[in-house]
């Protein structure tokens, strides 16, 4: 499960291209906050801290603004497509016992039989889940079957209290016989 990363921020009172470069310039990266009904804040935060929390996925944060600490999720960051470097980032003020939509990794654990390979249909699944419980991926298991078998969106394994946005019947992942394991099975049918 992700834990909240703490980060400080400030309020930005200027606004505009000229404004938002001069922030990235001096190490901060603009962000806004956004959520239930209330007015978008404009923040800044620090540039690096940012980075290190955005490699990860669906990143929470306890956001330090004025003396005040709010939780808020990650909704999108923009970057720059030549630099790599953070432009903007918007936020979801989250509220405690709040569930939110998110998208997470499907980690395949364990492995087909020889002459096979594992072929995943769906990369990422979406979750409802707690906003304090999102986990970092969900599991699709896999112990040495051989070509046809396959895991379907209902054998996940997934957290408790978390709902899989999908249809149970949806294909996830399956095995199939590589051009040479083909080859191998025809040779031995001979």
């Amino acid at each position: 499960m992700n834990t909240a990363a703490k980060l400080d921020a400030t309020i930005r009172t200027a606004f505009g291209k000229g404004a938002s470069r001069r922030d990235r310039a001096a190490g901060r990266t603009p962000a806004v906050i956004y959520g239930h009904g209330a007015e978008a804040r404009h923040i800044t935060v620090d540039a690096k801290e940012v980075a290190r929390i955005l490699r990860h996925k669906n990143a929470v944060i306890d956001l330090n603004l004025d003396g005040k600490v709010e939780s808020v999720l990650v909704k999108s960051a923009s970057k720059d497509a030549v630099t790599q470097i953070i432009e903007n980032i918007d936020l979801v003020g989250l509220v405690v016992g709040e569930r939110v939509h998110v998208e997470v990794p499907v980690h395949v654990v364990g492995e087909s039989l020889s002459g096979t390979v594992i072929d995943l249909e769906h990369k990422t699944v979406k979750l409802e889940v707690a906003a304090t419980s999102i986990p970092d991926f969900v599991e699709a298991i896999f112990d040495k079957q051989g070509a046809g078998f396959h895991v379907l969106a209902k054998d996940l394994i997934v957290p408790a209290g978390a709902k899989l946005e999908l249809a149970a019947d949806e294909l996830i992942a399956s095995v199939v016989a590589t051009a040479a394991g083909h080859a191998a099975d025809l040779a031995s049918a001979e």
